[in-house]
């Protein structure tokens, strides 16, 4: 996708505020730490439209990215963080929730995992959660770089053996660093934009 302009439109601590504008939206969940700002970032070819930090559990609010004045990237709170606050966390996953059920113009749900672990059971509550909200949702492995192709391709197995539990569907890998899935992925995003996705 070409991407001809870039906007930082607002960030969202409560559901009240969330866009009334009807323009389509697609989310990016994660676990903290799994690379959701540098993937974004890389998907836009900006070095610092979302902020990377090295401390997991930096994204407190839902910030939204208007994308050629025509739709938005959406980035969640990381979830599952054990060094956060334990009202702060409950008030992250509520505030996720209430606006996975709340904004209409959502197309899909990317939740990114971590390549190089198995799925977390809060990864797969997440997944259960949207298939039975009926949610469209992309599973992204991050972080592909860090492992040789042989140990990715052991990785990608352990993966999506968790299909067992729960409908994951299509598995990118992506590596932000090297842009690796990046075409696939745009791609994807394209078609539930244009609605040819479900």
């Amino acid at each position: 996708m070409k991407i001809t302009s870039i906007e930082f439109a607002r960030c969202v601590a409560r559901v009240e505020d969330l866009p009334r504008d009807h323009l389509p939206q697609i989310a990016f969940a994660g676990r903290s730490n799994v690379g959701k700002s540098s993937l974004l970032n890389s998907l836009v070819n900006r070095l610092r439209l979302a902020y990377v930090s090295a401390t997991p559990g930096k994204t407190q609010t839902i910030n939204f990215y208007l994308i050629n004045k025509k739709f938005y990237l959406v980035d969640l709170p990381g979830y599952g963080y054990a060094k956060s606050a334990k009202t702060l966390r409950q008030a992250w996953q509520g505030l996720i929730e209430q606006y996975l059920t709340a904004a209409e113009a959502l197309r899909l749900l990317v939740v990114l995992v971590d390549v190089r672990h198995p799925l977390a059971d809060l990864d797969l509550q997440l997944l259960e959660w949207a298939h039975a909200q009926d949610l469209s949702c992309l599973v992204v492995a991050t972080k592909t770089d860090k492992l040789s192709n042989l140990q990715l391709q052991k990785q990608l197995k352990v993966l999506t053996a968790a299909e067992k539990r729960v409908a994951i569907g299509e598995l990118i890998p992506y590596s932000a660093k090297t842009g690796s899935g990046k075409d696939a992925l745009w791609r994807r995003l394209q078609g539930y934009l244009v609605g040819k996705e479900k």
